[in-house]
């Protein structure tokens, strides 16, 4: 295969962009991730990025991250942002206004924002000042970097990430109530890093009653998944875990619509299909993304109705059983890696 293309003095700035919008993951949702970069003389004189939702913008911090000495730049540098600057008066001020306040000549996007009450009106503005705007400087990567976001915005439905792990003979339980204990420490640990970056974690009725989850990120640090239950005829003890009130729980089902601490009971109608009526009362939430842990019924007809974005398989290679719960078969899958620890194979597929 021939080489990459070196990256452009432009693709350059706009990859710190990307770095920095990182730091703010798992913290910034339901907004974005988004970094930004203010450049003099190709001297980068201010760096920042959304780091806490409801607390300033990228181009914010960024702007106040200019030292006293360098303030008098601002109105001769190029602002690099991963995403289109804001237009509207959300938790914080329009970013695109402050930039107009800057006097900053030209702004340089990675891509347009598809929330509708942006989409296009930053730039406008931008460009209705006078203000010299380009847009679409690594622009596949600045979406990757926002998958779920994106996937929210155009698809009106939550970014899916589908989890489970399997014996090498492609069980994930016993045929019996008894648990089977598939996934090492090292790999549970790192199931509880992949919850801490999802908005909502969620189960059918049979994995929620026999295996009991907390479904917390408690070995991990971040933020505390809102939990998704499926339970259509309200059959689950409210002994289990996941009615400890200790994080939102929401409960799929066919029978009421009522609120308590901490849970909600959101009803469904019968008649209608339940996946797609989960996936439109999550966009109506602003739950913009679930890692779905199962088990084989929920996760197959997520696969079946073809609403899933990611799929990570945990394969236990050294265990075998004789019969069991068969994994889910997954079809449609485009591209896949893997990765092992110790005797586990981590097979990402999207």
């Amino acid at each position: 295969m021939p080489d990459k293309a070196p990256l452009s003095t432009e693709e350059m700035y706009m990859q710190r962009c990307i770095q920095l919008a990182q730091l703010g993951q798992g913290m910034v949702a339901p907004n974005p991730m988004v970094g930004s970069v203010l450049v003099y003389q190709d001297q980068i004189i201010g760096e920042g990025y959304h780091q806490q939702y409801g607390q300033p913008h990228a181009e914010v911090n960024c702007i106040n991250s200019v030292s006293e000495a360098d303030k008098g730049l601002i109105s001769q540098s190029t602002l690099y942002v991963s995403l289109e600057p804001c237009a509207h008066f959300g938790k914080t001020p329009p970013c695109a206004d402050l930039i107009i306040k800057h006097q900053i000549p030209k702004v340089i996007i990675g891509c347009r924002d598809p929330f509708e009450a942006v989409n296009g009106k930053g730039i406008d503005k931008l460009l209705a000042a006078g203000v010299d705007v380009t847009v679409g400087i690594l622009e596949e990567e600045c979406k990757i970097l926002n998958k779920r976001f994106f996937t929210f915005h155009t698809k009106k439905r939550p970014y899916i990430v589908l989890k489970w792990a399997e014996t090498a003979n492609r069980f994930i339980g016993n045929d019996t109530q008894e648990r089977l204990l598939i996934s090492s420490e090292t790999t549970n640990k790192l199931v509880h890093k992949w919850r801490s970056e999802e908005a909502a974690i969620l189960v059918g009725t049979n994995t929620a009653l026999l295996d009991n989850p907390s479904l917390t990120n408690r070995l991990w640090t971040g933020k505390q998944p809102i939990r998704l239950v499926i339970d259509k005829l309200l059959s689950l003890p409210k002994s289990l875990n996941i009615f400890d009130n200790k994080q939102l729980t929401i409960v799929f089902n066919l029978v009421k619509h009522e609120e308590e601490l901490n849970l909600i009971y959101y009803k469904l109608e019968e008649n209608a299909p339940l996946l797609q009526q989960i996936m439109d009362a999550c966009y109506q939430l602003n739950i913009q993304s679930i890692l779905v842990e199962g088990g084989n019924k929920t996760l197959q007809s997520f696969i079946d109705n073809e609403l899933w974005d990611e799929a990570r398989v945990i394969t236990n290679t050294q265990l075998t059983i004789e019969k069991g719960v068969p994994s889910p078969i997954l079809f449609n899958a485009r591209n896949s890696s893997a990765t092992k620890i110790g005797n586990e194979l981590i097979t990402y597929n999207s």
